[in-house]
């Protein structure tokens, strides 16, 4: 393989005067490791989801190891940059959260002395995404002091190969990479040059790596707490960005949108469209400046100019988009007018970027895709022993990259408007883009370490009562969508209408499924899908940042794939049952955060902040009873809807460390959500 050295490298060289260097990729067998590491749970990925099952692990008294790909743990709050909690107003008004994401923001609070130091009006936290990384992993190491467990902490590290028998992971071969001596520091170049070179085992020009082999501990001495005869000896944490454990695993997963069926019946495809995952951003920090700022032109910024819009006519406007994310502000007392748009913006005032027809960069072809499909990735050649390289396309990475960049000259500079025309959008040249290694994303290049990921690789849980071809979390059991709207009749099949009002019935399915009353008799349900074996809770719209019809997405006169957003709307809150954690194939593996076992639509939901924290709370109390058990996580709930005794001591176990897994006065006999918006 080659690293890709577009023009965008004239760019980076002008900001940091280094130039990427060229590596050739190798496949070999696998390598005598350096290091061998034992753990009791090895999480795979340092964002919220990974984070927060280390933090229930380790004070539990764990030894836990964690890798991430980056340098920084917490994910959207730090490494992706998208430092402002995403949060509903009834859920943040109780403040019905797991405690450790209520520690979370209790230390924002305490380091700035108010939650919201950068007055931003998307959220009542916005801050800066270096103080994410510290006051995480300071969490972290308390929690490992409080519970006396351990935390061994690989940063820079890639999974390369995962060894698994009898349906049981027995070892894990990574590689950490550091700057090859004489070379700049990590985060000097953008991700999409050194991420080829990061999943080879050779040292090259760039990187010196270390080949690292995570193993289970080794069984206690002569009888001392003796090892249970059943059980696994650890367990593996999927908690990448974008699924990428399961793709290695090769066990069954899904990827972009699902085909059209009762469940998900507002499908913007019949068969299914897996290039189209939601858009990845590349975050980047800009400052308010006293004087005009010179701005050069990128080399490439004609190429992507044809993209970049306010969007909407009631969101032209440059105030409101700068103070919609403002992670500092010079003064975050003041009294603001209750018009976003009347806002003011000082001198030293810093906004993160995260906008939809901005740096969002939204691929969905197969020419392409960002996340490699399962067939594309066999074509490659990636799923041969040795041979992965990610399951991403660097090409896309890369061009992900000049968009984000292309789209702060088009805030400063641009005058055009690829979706409200000519004469909408005026120059704001007193900004500069903030760059350095202490600058809020920690880069030379000054974009965020990793994009913003927004949905990757969704598992299929395992084959269960009602779920034939594997479990998963549908739209209709969340949306609070009009299902009578004439779409569902038009675009399903009578016996599929049938169908979907059948799911959507709630307590009155008998009188419908015996025919005492017909569908437009039949109120829907009013809440949620209430699940027997729930671990943990998360509420948030179905929010969509669609894929492009056209390839490339920044193709002049692009559109967003047609009926992606009919999904879009309020959800009620939901619960996130053990179940769509639980893989098909390999016992020892649990998943969190985005990639657990949902259809595209609710994806769309199950993505923020805090549902990220409460999906890897599950996972690390659920590993930790598994281990003091014997009993493996699907035989919790292998019997459902039978009665689980031991699933109802886990789920009270979660419940008194104080992390919900039930919304206040969740019921089949409430329907009283009209509040939870």
């Amino acid at each position: 393989m080659r690293h890709l050295k577009r023009s965008f490298l004239s760019l980076i060289s002008s900001l940091v005067s280094v130039t990427a260097i060229a590596t050739t990729a190798l496949s070999t067998p696998p390598p005598t490791p350096d290091q061998e590491v034992a753990c009791d749970i090895l999480v795979v990925g340092g964002g919220l989801a990974g984070s927060a099952t280390a933090y229930e692990a380790l004070l539990a008294g764990r030894t836990v190891c964690m890798t991430e790909i980056t340098d920084w743990v917490g994910g959207q709050i730090s490494s992706q940059g998208t430092s402002a909690l995403d949060e509903r107003a009834t859920q943040r008004s109780l403040l019905y959260f797991p405690r450790g994401y209520l520690e979370l923001r209790k230390r924002i609070e305490e380091k700035y002395g108010r939650l919201n130091p950068g007055a931003c009006w998307v959220s009542q936290a916005c801050f800066m995404p270096y103080d994410g990384d510290k006051i995480l992993f300071n969490m972290l190491q308390d929690a490992a002091k409080k519970g006396k467990g351990n935390l061994k902490w690989f940063p820079s590290t890639v999974v390369k190969e995962i060894e698994v028998t009898d349906g049981l992971i027995t070892n894990v071969t990574a590689i950490q990479h550091e700057p090859a001596p004489g070379t700049p520091p990590l985060n000097t170049e953008p991700l999409s040059q050194i991420i080829e070179d990061a999943y080879s085992y050779e040292d090259s020009p760039r990187l010196d790596k270390t080949i690292i082999r995570f193993n289970p501990p080794s069984p206690p001495l002569e009888s001392e707490n003796p090892p249970l005869e059943k059980g696994a000896k650890w367990y593996v944490i999927e908690a990448t960005e974008t699924g990428e454990i399961l793709g290695l695993t090769d066990v069954p997963y899904r990827l972009g949108v699902d085909e059209r069926t009762p469940f998900e019946p507002t499908s913007s495809s019949v068969s299914g469209a897996p290039y189209c995952t939601q858009g990845f951003t590349y975050t980047f920090a800009m400052e308010a400046t006293a004087e005009p700022q010179p701005h050069k032109l990128p080399s490439f910024y004609q190429q992507y100019a044809p993209y970049y819009s306010y969007e909407l006519e009631r969101l032209a406007n440059f105030n409101l988009v700068y103070t919609y994310r403002r992670i500092h502000s010079m003064n975050p007392d003041e009294q603001l007018p209750g018009n976003v748009r009347e806002w003011p913006i000082y001198p030293g005032d810093i906004s993160m970027q995260n906008w939809t027809w901005g740096n969002d960069y939204r691929p969905g072809s197969a020419e392409d895709n960002f996340i490699f499909t399962r067939n594309q990735l066999q074509a490659m050649g990636q799923l041969e022993p040795g041979d992965w390289k990610g399951g991403l396309r660097t090409e896309t990475l890369e061009r992900g990259e000049e968009n984000a960049i292309g789209y702060f000259y088009w805030l400063v500079v641009g005058t055009t408007d690829s979706q409200l025309g000519e004469g909408v959008k005026k120059p704001h040249p007193n900004h500069r883009y903030v760059t350095g290694l202490d600058s809020p994303m920690g880069t030379v290049h000054g974009l965020s370490k990793y994009p913003y990921i927004r949905e990757g690789r969704r598992v299929i849980g395992r084959p269960s009562w009602g779920f034939p071809e594997g479990f998963e979390i549908t739209e209709i059991d969340i949306s609070r969508n009009d299902f009578r709207k004439e779409f569902y009749q038009e675009n399903l099949s009578s016996e599929d209408y049938q169908a979907l009002w059948t799911g959507l019935a709630g307590l009155e399915l008998p009188a419908l499924l015996s025919g005492m009353q017909t569908v437009e008799e039949t109120n829907p349900k009013s809440r949620a899908t209430i699940y027997p074996d729930t671990v943990g809770i998360g509420h948030y719209a179905i929010d969509f940042h669609p894929c492009l019809t056209k390839t490339p997405p920044e193709a002049p006169g692009n559109t967003e794939r047609e009926g992606e957003r009919l999904g879009q709307g309020a959800a009620y809150p939901f619960q996130i049952p053990l179940r769509a954690m639980i893989p098909q194939e390999i016992d020892n593996l649990l998943v969190v955060g985005k990639s657990i076992a949902t259809s595209h639509i609710a994806a769309a939901a199950y993505r923020v902040h805090s549902f990220e924290w409460s999906s890897g709370v599950a996972a690390g109390i659920t590993a930790d009873f598994a281990l003091k058990t014997g009993i493996k996580p699907y035989e919790l709930v292998d019997d459902l809807p039978l009665q689980e005794p031991q699933l109802e001591v886990l789920k009270k176990r979660i419940q008194e460390t104080g992390n919900q897994i039930y919304f206040p006065e969740t019921s089949i006999f409430n329907n009283s959500w009209e509040d939870w918006k």
